[in-house]
């Protein structure tokens, strides 16, 4: 009898140490190397185009809680941006009016190009990103995640 409950319960401890502990150990690591990693680069050969954004805590932040890649579609990220995009370029050139550590450089982003999904995707989530973490309002839109 004792050799029963003996092996049910390391039947017990077997089962419940399964594979999701590692994955989800691993999972965390990987998110906790993001947070050191500050620099995202985004690159699009084809047209020559590259987005570098250096931002403490966002690589992360796209990483953990931005929606994931594939569910807005590349209309609505692009539509986006040239809001976001005409609002941040007129801040950068309002440095009186605007805090001109949070908007130093104008972004080269024009109507018309096909920058692909990847890099609408990153500048999108940076404008989303920017809103919620500097408590800043860009082209009217509510910043939603």
């Amino acid at each position: 009898m004792k050799k029963i409950i003996y092996i049910l319960l390391v039947s017990v401890f077997i089962f419940n140490c399964n594979t999701s502990k590692t994955s989800t150990l691993k999972k965390d690591e990987r998110l906790e190397s993001l947070k050191q990693n500050d620099t995202v680069k985004i690159a699009n050969e084809e047209i020559e185009y590259e987005i570098t954004i250096i931002e403490p805590g966002f690589n992360y932040w796209l990483a953990s809680t931005a929606q994931q890649r594939g569910y807005y579609t590349q209309q609505f990220l692009e539509n986006r941006n040239i809001f976001y995009v005409v609002e941040w370029n007129q801040r950068v050139l309002q440095p009186q009016r605007y805090d001109p550590n949070l908007y130093e450089l104008e972004i080269d982003y024009q109507q018309g190009i096909d920058y692909g999904y990847e890099v609408n995707y990153v500048l999108y989530n940076y404008f989303i990103y920017f809103q919620i973490t500097y408590k800043q309002r860009l082209a009217g839109f509510v910043p939603r995640i």
